[in-house]
């Protein structure tokens, strides 16, 4: 039996060590090229302001590929504006807002509406609509889950979301930016209206759970889920637009 030097030994090591990084690479970038084939690039749409929209299908579904900005229902119709805390609270009828009062925020994450004008189901542009909770389900199916659907929905890195934007690689092309919620919350004793831009974002449904509530999808900085659950109907979350079948 041959003596192996151990010049030899470490050449051999070497190359074995640089033959399984290849192979990881090779992995990761069939893995990544799998990932980019969860949505495709479906044209523009817009809406009744004059917004244009980057508009995706994931699966058999075409969405929004941006939060609803609009101002008018797509009868032409204006959404009432209110950024008072407190009557915004106690509305029963639509109404919409921008985070902060800012639109500077509504250009960057949209608009804020309450499950009110939701409701009224001319919210989005003729032939789209707020999607259902089994809609999003659909959705969340596609994307393999609750678990991993959230960092395939978020936009990657940190130029919006809060640090560290656990999982985030918008492998769907949803590009869910941290848009933050209006609703009236006690923290600490100080009344808190407008909340978490950079750190989370909800995504209405236009399906009704109890007669003050309806249901919602989220996402937040510190996971990579897609969460479901409700809220009540007076709060101002994002909307999403999905095509009519």
């Amino acid at each position: 039996m041959r003596n192996i030097k151990p010049s030899e030994k470490k050449r051999k090591f070497r190359f074995s060590l640089s033959i399984n990084i290849i192979i990881m690479l090779l992995v990761l970038n069939f893995l990544s090229g799998c990932e980019k084939d969860l949505f495709s690039p479906a044209g523009t749409v817009t809406d009744i302001d004059g917004n244009i929209y980057e508009v995706i299908k994931i699966g058999t579904q075409t969405w929004f590929g941006e939060n609803l900005k609009t101002t008018k229902y797509s009868d032409g119709s204006a959404i009432p504006y209110v950024n008072d805390g407190f009557i915004w609270t106690f509305l029963t009828t639509d109404a919409f807002s921008y985070y902060n009062d800012s639109e500077t925020n509504q250009h960057t994450y949209g608009n804020l509406y309450n499950w009110y004008a939701v409701n009224t189901r001319k919210l989005c542009p003729t032939g789209w609509h707020v999607p259902s909770s089994d809609e999003w389900a659909v959705l969340e199916g596609f994307l393999g889950g609750s678990y991993d659907a959230g960092g395939r929905l978020k936009e990657a890195g940190t130029s919006h979301w809060d640090e560290p934007n656990y999982g985030a690689i918008n492998s769907s092309g949803f590009s869910a930016l941290p848009a933050g919620t209006f609703s009236v919350v006690w923290l600490s004793g100080d009344l808190s209206v407008f909340e978490g831009i950079g750190y989370f974002t909800d995504f209405w449904s236009s399906s009704e759970a109890e007669s003050q509530t309806a249901y919602v999808n989220y996402l937040s900085s510190d996971n990579h889920v897609l969460g479901s659950g409700y809220d009540l109907k007076f709060s101002g979350l994002s909307v999403r637009c999905l095509k009519d079948n």
